[in-house]
């Protein structure tokens, strides 16, 4: 994107000096490729065996399958704005959309789909179309800005006022009482009902509204797209366009202290806050560390992967169509079930997501085959198999689902921690979005970024603006590392030489 200020140009003031980034995951890929644009030489060092965090994929469900083992749908992947100035295509990724973003069945009558087209999509919601079009279409009018505002820094002033202040009155409510004044049908309030409950929180909380008006619209504007061949297609395009810049990935390199990536002129750290006290907290200010030993994880989920002999059975066809399908039934029962996972409880009907990716990217699975990903949302840290319950809510809007079954792979929270650490407890946004965690990420502070001590920052997704693939928190951080840069260099540029002027008392 041409122009962008989200651009990062070749700095002189920073060219040849150093950086190490600690994990690599889409934030810590994306601050390393910010940091080595400017002309910093940057080493990213990562535990696992293969760079992308939770941005990687699998065989998981045998040859020919392909599995995102983490992210799966990237609404906000192809609105970034950072990821955006990249022409990451040159690198091999290419984004697929569905015609249906989002859908969502209901037990009686034919379920609610939003399609890419706004008018489309309010024209199927009948009595509730033209609510639907009033909550939309301003936002969707003002993507680029209103995306631009939401996935900035929220206790700065907002690059984009207008656009902030528009997503914030449509947004402050919560989704359950947005939805039930705006809308008059079932099929339109549980269609919010399914976008919001990506905040991952009780609907009746406030603030809610705003995720279901943000991935909404991310609907109409940009899609909900899902990575060609896979998301670790993201991770790989990331890490291709970081070595065009002379920048490094280390795997399987496990950091439990910062001497292992010293010296560097600066670190990023794309860990949790625990993890960031761990490995850091020796440096850091005992305030600092107080507030990252604070940080409040949220929910989990529980992981199922399907190899199926077809498509899904699904009771209205156009389904079949939807990248991403929200199964709950009605508003008022997928409240009761997020309501009843943040009170610790195992709700009989749990919230299920299904990304269907195999149905619009034929590489996923071998031909007449379909993989299939869903997860649901349950109680931090549980033990209770409760895929059984995924399998029923899939069999609820799709009788027949369970004979097409021929390849199953279950990962409860605890699984989703062992694979990749920054998962504690299978939260999968890094840390609850809701009270003050919403805006004061990581910590109370106006430098979410700094960690305190002069060249060390955090870049994960437990910084603002929160969870999803987009890079903005390493865009963000790299920003706060290269400005501490420049100060640096600023400060110890040798001083101009002293040029004496002759004056009458000189002469002779």
């Amino acid at each position: 994107m041409s122009g962008s200020p989200y651009s990062v140009a070749h700095d002189p003031l920073v060219a040849g000096r150093t950086a190490s980034v600690v994990g690599s995951g889409p934030n810590g890929l994306s601050a390393a490729v910010a940091l080595a644009r400017a002309g910093v030489r940057v080493t990213v060092y990562e535990a696992g065996p293969e760079p992308g965090g939770a941005t990687r994929s699998a065989a998981v469900l045998g040859p020919g399958t392909t599995v995102d083992l983490g992210s799966a749908v990237h609404p906000f992947g192809v609105a970034s704005p950072f990821l955006r100035t990249l022409d990451l295509s040159r690198h091999g990724l290419e984004w697929v959309q569905p015609d249906i973003p989002v859908g969502h069945p209901l037990d009686d009558g034919p379920a609610a789909v939003q399609y890419r087209s706004l008018a489309r999509t309010a024209a199927d919601l009948g009595p509730d179309g033209s609510a639907w079009w009033r909550l939309y279409a301003p936002l969707v009018g003002a993507w680029e800005e209103t995306v631009a505002a939401f996935l900035g820094p929220m206790l700065r002033p907002p690059r984009h006022p207008v656009a902030l202040a528009r997503l914030s009155i449509r947004g402050a409510l919560p989704a359950q009482a947005i939805a039930r004044a705006l809308f008059r049908t079932e099929r339109a309030r549980a269609l919010f009902a399914g976008t919001s409950a990506h905040a991952v929180l009780p609907l009746d909380r406030p603030l809610t509204a705003a995720f279901g008006v943000l991935f909404g619209a991310a609907a109409h504007a940009t899609g909900w797209p899902v990575a060609r061949g896979g998301s670790d297609a993201i991770a790989a395009a990331l890490v291709a366009e970081l070595e065009s810049y002379g920048g490094r990935v280390v795997t399987g390199a496990e950091i439990t202290d910062l001497a292992q990536v010293r010296p560097a002129d600066v670190v990023l750290l794309d860990l949790g806050p625990h993890a960031v006290a761990d490995v850091a907290g020796a440096e850091l200010p005992a305030a600092v560390v107080r507030g990252l030993r604070g940080w409040r994880y949220g929910t989990g989920v529980h992981k199922v992967d399907y190899l199926l002999d077809g498509p899904v059975p699904w009771n209205d066809a156009r389904l079949g169509r939807a990248g991403t399908v929200h199964l709950g039934g009605s508003l008022m029962q997928i409240a009761a079930a997020e309501r009843d996972v943040h009170a610790g409880r195992h709700p009989g009907r749990p919230f299920v997501l299904v990304a269907q990716q195999s149905a619009i990217d034929v590489s996923r699975a071998p031909t007449g085959q379909q993989v299939l990903y869903a997860y649901a949302h349950t109680p931090a840290g549980s033990t209770v198999a409760v895929g059984d319950r995924v399998d029923a809510q899939i069999e609820r809007f799709a009788p027949g689902f369970r004979d097409r079954v021929i390849g199953r792979v279950e990962s409860s929270p605890a699984d989703l921690e062992r694979w990749n650490a920054n998962l504690v407890g299978g939260d999968v946004i890094g840390g609850s979005m809701g009270g003050a965690q919403l805006l004061l990420r990581p910590r109370a502070t106006l430098r979410p970024y700094s960690l305190g001590a002069p060249g060390l920052f955090m870049c994960s997704a437990s910084t603002p603006p929160g969870g999803g693939v987009h890079g903005m928190n390493g865009y963000h951080a790299a920003r706060a590392a290269l400005a501490h840069l420049r100060r640096g260099a600023r400060s110890t540029r040798a001083p101009a030489p002293t040029v004496h002027i002759p004056t009458r008392k000189d002469s002779p």
